[in-house]
């Protein structure tokens, strides 16, 4: 079989929330992402850098719904990509800032993520990318990514 074209990415999410402003304040109010097009009152669109959109939000099916059970199938965590680690720093402060906790901070290697929850308790991982020439390899070549502890004090010193 022959594999996805290399450049071929994820080009949005789409997710159904319980209340569509509380939604578009935690992704445009804290996240930065800014809103495109509202769909009437049931439906938004945001992005970064005036794209169409990379995150749709709608109450089509879920208004004043409750999120998933634990143990449940579903979507683990969407994950944005930051260009640069001052702009990862930047992010952290916003969450921060906002009062919301994080779950959790990692240092994988190959990238730094930081992770949360939206108010539907959707999980979200907010990361950035390492060059590839830095990524850590085994003795055979092959990715060798880890479940480090990332310092969060020093990103934030990063921060515009």
């Amino acid at each position: 079989m022959t594999p996805i074209h290399p450049q071929t990415r994820i080009g949005h999410i789409h997710l159904k929330v319980a209340d569509l402003d509380r939604a578009i304040a935690f992704y445009s109010g804290v996240l930065g992402f800014e809103v495109q097009q509202h769909y009437g009152d049931q439906a938004a669109f945001l992005s970064a850098g005036g794209y169409h959109h990379h995150i749709g939000l709608n109450t089509w099916e879920s208004k004043g719904g409750k999120p998933p059970a634990p143990g449940t199938t579903g979507l683990y965590h969407t994950a944005f990509l930051y260009p640069d680690r001052a702009s990862l720093g930047n992010a952290l402060k916003r969450v921060l800032q906002a009062g919301i906790a994080l779950d959790g901070a990692s240092d994988h290697g190959v990238s730094e993520a930081i992770y949360l929850r939206d108010p539907d308790g959707n999980g979200v991982e907010l990361y950035r990318d390492r060059p590839e020439a830095e990524w850590p390899r085994d003795a055979e070549g092959q990715l060798a990514m880890s479940n480090a502890r990332l310092d969060l004090h020093k990103l934030l010193s990063e921060a515009d």
